[in-house]
């Protein structure tokens, strides 16, 4: 679709040479896979972030708000409407009982997972090697080695319909990688989040942080992915399922299931993202034939697909 010049110009107003049309989002994906935005603008503040999403409610214009591209399969065709780049990246440091990290939503996680270690805050080494941004945490509830968002989030801040709401993590209604912003329950976009922290030393969080690290390395592959592909079914690993059926190391065009892990897609050179989610059908439908088993996705497809998700 062709953006209103109305819609453009009045982003332009607020945003100036930060707008941009038709430009490929594969550069900002961690996969590399992506077709291009009609309209592309690059925030580097929260409010930024709300006067984006708020022109594109006045002007009913689908958007689209990326941070750090992990956890999505962008189409071929690319995605209709507003693409929104997050690069608000504020954070301070509360010193309080407890202590606390507020953090705009476009920073990095593993970025404040290592400040928060080298400052002696402990409670998020969970995060130190999470890829994606804070706001992309706090709507997907992202999580490892038994820590998640939904333990470290006192509240977020999120632009709705109504103005800007704190939504603790209660009314997040948080679930295994999941929220009520996820499931589509209230239409929101996070801007900002506190978390909550605890006392430690730097040199007791740090350790942490350094053997979560090498066990990260150790079980998951190098390599342009998405992340893991699929949720962890009740009971089991979708990684053991997709093992199981023998698809390590299957291909289609650019992108391989890795012979590492299984769970994780990664992507060679010009990859299409077709190829993925050819894979991504290939492997359901083999797990489900062979064990009954319906894996879901834990990555979103974003734009513009023939089929439906």
């Amino acid at each position: 679709m062709t953006a209103p010049a109305r819609f453009l110009d009045a982003l332009r107003l607020k945003l100036g040479a930060a707008v941009q049309e038709n430009i490929s989002l594969a550069p900002y994906t961690s996969a590399r896979i992506g077709g291009p935005a009609d309209v592309c603008v690059t925030v580097r503040s929260a409010d930024e972030l709300a006067e984006a999403v708020q022109t594109a409610w006045d002007y009913g214009m689908p958007y689209f708000v990326l941070g750090g591209g992990s956890n999505i399969l962008i189409s071929d065709k690319g995605v209709r409407g507003l693409t929104i780049l997050n690069r608000a990246k504020e954070v301070r440091f509360e010193e309080g009982e407890p202590p606390a990290v507020w953090c705009e939503s476009g920073v990095v996680l593993s970025n404040v997972a290592n400040r928060c270690a080298a400052r002696g805050f402990s409670g998020l080494e969970w995060a130190a090697t999470v890829p994606g941004t804070v706001g992309g945490a706090v709507y997907g509830n992202a999580g490892a080695f038994g820590g998640d968002m939904a333990a470290n989030l006192i509240w977020a801040e999120a632009l709705t319909k109504n103005g800007r709401e704190k939504f603790s993590a209660a009314r997040m209604e948080y679930g295994y990688r999941a929220s009520v912003l996820k499931r589509g329950g209230a239409q929101a976009v996070v801007l900002s989040a506190l978390l909550k922290l605890n006392r430690s030393s730097a040199a007791e969080a740090s350790a942490v942080v350094s053997q979560l690290s090498e066990r990260r390395k150790s079980t998951q592959p190098p390599g342009a992915s998405m992340g893991s592909m699929f949720k962890n079914p009740a009971g089991d690993y979708a990684g053991r399922l997709i093992e199981a059926a023998g698809l390590k190391g299957a291909r289609i065009g650019g992108a391989e299931i890795s012979a590492k892990h299984a769970n994780f897609f990664i992507a060679h050179g010009e990859t299409r993202a077709g190829d993925v989610r050819a894979l991504i059908e290939m492997a359901r439908k083999t797990v489900f034939d062979k064990f009954g088993v319906r894996l879901e996705l834990e990555i979103e497809l974003i734009g513009e697909w023939n089929v439906e998700r």
